[in-house]
């Protein structure tokens, strides 16, 4: 057997990280690194498109998973806290290469949205008073609100599975606007769905079930109200985030505008909704919203640390969770926490819709162009990105017409 079909062979599926040598392990290494900056610097359209990408590179090209493989590690991620396509491309890394893959794989995944998000961040802190900035996101945002109702419509079909998660979701929608602590919200609808289902169901409760609840609850407390805000106090603050962040990385808004906005008054309505369309121009995650808002509230210093405390739980819990993902994934007390949890998430989400709606459809143009966005979503099945762009474009040009 020759050198190149003897590390060929090697490379395979089959072959663990810790099998070969050191100097194939860099190899497998490289190509992660290569792998994850290719996808997260072209990965627009949010994680749907980012899974769907996955899919094509890593199974399909080059064949280093199988889809059944590819949809046990999806699965995976919907039972933890964090975003779905970032957790995947971690998943991803850590069968591949070990802790070091895990590393590697989310770093690269996440860093290309990094970098464009902390640089629009300089560039909007600097120049967000002239015109041409603040119309191009004055079309941008209506679009915005159209992939957030995309978004609800789509966790709503998987999150209202019965009577129970229903009564969650409304609930939750209700408490919201009693000003409850959205952390709470979700800690109690995963209880009560949880114990509605299982009580009497089940003689023997595994340890495993209550795994998420005591998580939930050790980091389920309320933000203080502060005076003027430090790095420190963005990497807390988006670390509980991160910790505790069920659904989408548009339930990001739910969060970000109470605790930012309206308890904390860091930032206005405005721009909160100026950083969530910074950070659906740009590829990536959505969760880089956090590099967007703690360049805004902490600098440079505030962008590391917004940025490293949304995504430091994913690389812990995907690390710490995966060699119980079998236990968790048949325990039916997960599963129902989760149930109820999702359906929380649906409702902060509603409401939260709601209000950033408000802001953003303020005149004719913007109804229009939230209707025809819509519109080319559901009904198309339009890129999100393309109507992104189109948005800002729109908006750029409409400056001439209002």
């Amino acid at each position: 057997m020759t050198q190149n079909t003897e590390d060929n062979h090697l490379t395979t599926e089959t072959v663990g990280f810790a099998e070969l040598n050191p100097r194939q392990q860099r190899q497998r290494l490289q190509e992660l690194a290569l792998v994850f900056l290719k996808l997260g610097a072209i990965a627009f359209g949010g994680p749907a498109a980012h899974i769907a990408m996955m899919d094509d590179e890593v199974v399909t090209r080059r064949q280093w998973l199988s889809h059944q493989k590819l949809l046990d590690l999806l699965g995976i991620t919907n039972l933890i806290p964090g975003p779905n396509s970032t957790e995947l491309a971690i998943h991803i890394g850590y069968e591949r290469g070990g802790w070091k893959g895990l590393v590697i794989a989310g770093f690269c995944f996440i860093f290309p949205a990094m970098v464009i998000v902390w640089t629009l961040a300089a560039i909007y802190t600097h120049y967000q008073t002239i015109p041409q900035v603040e119309w191009l996101l004055y079309g941008v945002k209506p679009v915005i609100i159209a992939i957030v109702i995309q978004a609800l419509w789509n966790l709503g079909k998987k999150a209202i599975k019965d009577m129970w998660t229903a009564i969650a979701t409304v609930a939750v929608m209700v408490a919201f606007f009693l000003r409850i602590d959205e952390l709470l919200l979700l800690l109690l609808a995963g209880l009560g769905v949880m114990l509605i289902k299982n009580i009497g169901k089940s003689k023997n409760t595994n340890v495993s079930a209550w795994l998420m609840p005591v998580f939930f609850a050790q980091v389920g407390s309320s933000t203080a109200v502060i005076a003027s805000v430090t790095w420190l106090q963005v990497f807390w603050f988006f670390l509980k985030i991160g910790s505790v962040l069920y659904g989408s990385g548009y339930v990001l808004l739910a969060f970000l505008q109470r605790e930012l906005v309206e308890t904390n008054h860091w930032l206005t309505s405005q721009q909160l909704l100026d950083a969530i369309a910074i950070g659906q121009i740009t590829p990536g995650p959505v969760f880089t919203t956090a590099t967007f808002v703690g360049y805004l509230l902490a600098g440079n210093p505030g962008a590391i640390a917004g940025t490293v405390g949304i995504f430091l739980p994913a690389f812990v819990l995907v690390w710490v969770i995966n060699p119980w993902v079998t236990k968790l994934r048949q325990s039916p007390w997960v599963s129902s926490f989760l149930d109820g949890v999702n359906a929380a998430s649906l409702g902060l989400m509603a409401v939260v819709t709601y209000t950033l709606a408000r802001t953003a459809i303020i005149d004719w143009l913007t109804v229009v162009l939230t209707v025809i966005s819509a519109i080319a979503i559901f009904r198309f099945r339009v890129n999100s990105a393309w109507l992104v762009l189109a948005g800002g474009i729109v908006g750029f040009l409409g400056r001439s017409l209002l």
